[in-house]
């Protein structure tokens, strides 16, 4: 269960659900655990992530001890994308989410995890938003196709197409795969913020490995409760943010409407397959 989950802004939060950071009332311990998640995941994602997930983190000079302070880092991610962090309760309701992303805002969770929670945390904290999620906003091309994405977030709550959408963020901007020269790389933020997903993601024989197609996207199911059993691979940035602001979505919900969803770690004929899962994993945690 979700434990900063919330019907209306809590006291203290605008309209918009943003509340002062308040860096200062951060104590010892929390940012000695940003920076033990930090130490751990910095030193296996060099060869692991993309290159602009790792040029983000040099730009916005994230290895400073303790948790960023947002009006520092602010300043650096304005002046090189018009990006903004903003500070947040817990989850926000999906218009509010999609309003900040169309206006470049990225709000973040203003609590970060116990200690019993380092390897899992079910909720987005401030270190999954901000170093899972900022760093690629430091990229201009990422940074356009999270503008458009809330654009189009906005838009799907009027077709009634918010569960089809979700899953374009949850396979892109969560958990998605990049091809850096030859070789898959991770730039999702659910995998870079994860120890064990970034392994898992690359190495692992278990899970589907399958070329970007946005209507495929669009039609498969995805799981919240463990390593993901298919990642969906971008060519590149620019490919993405391209087939995302040329598509008229309103069409393709409206075709999404007569096609059935696409179970999860099902291949379908027509699939650029790059790796084939056994699916083991998945397999031994439901004790078959």
């Amino acid at each position: 269960m979700f434990e900063h989950v919330h019907d209306v802004p809590p006291p203290g939060a605008a309209p918009d659900w943003t509340i002062p950071q308040d860096w200062d009332a951060f104590s010892a311990d929390e940012h000695a655990m940003w920076d033990r998640l930090f130490a751990r995941q910095c030193a296996m994602l060099p060869g692991r992530a993309a290159s602009a997930f790792m040029r983000g983190i040099d730009v916005l000079k994230l290895g400073r001890p303790g948790i960023p302070d947002y009006r520092e880092l602010n300043a650096t991610l304005m002046a090189a994308t018009g990006w903004q962090v903003v500070a947040v309760p817990g989850l926000v309701p999906d218009d509010v989410f999609f309003d900040h992303l169309a206006n470049r805002r990225f709000p973040a969770g203003n609590f970060i995890r116990r200690p019993d929670q380092l390897d899992y945390l079910k909720e987005p904290d401030v270190f999954h938003d901000v170093f899972g999620h900022v760093p690629m906003l430091a990229d201009p091309v990422f940074a356009d196709y999270m503008v458009a994405y809330g654009k189009g977030g906005l838009r799907s709550l009027g077709f009634g197409a918010l569960h089809k959408l979700a899953r374009l963020y949850w396979y892109t901007v969560e958990f998605g795969l990049i091809e850096e020269a030859g070789a898959l790389r991770i730039y999702g933020a659910g995998i870079v913020s994860s120890y064990g997903e970034s392994v898992f993601a690359l190495d692992d024989p278990s899970p589907n490995r399958i070329g970007f197609d946005l209507l495929r996207m669009m039609r498969t199911e995805y799981r919240i409760d463990d390593f993901q059993q298919n990642y969906f691979v971008i060519p590149s940035l620019e490919h993405l943010l391209n087939v995302t602001v040329e598509t008229d979505f309103g069409p393709l919900y409206d075709r999404l409407d007569t096609l059935s969803d696409v179970a999860i770690a099902e291949i379908l004929p027509e699939d650029r397959v790059i790796t084939r899962g056994t699916q083991q994993y998945a397999r031994l945690k439901a004790g078959a």
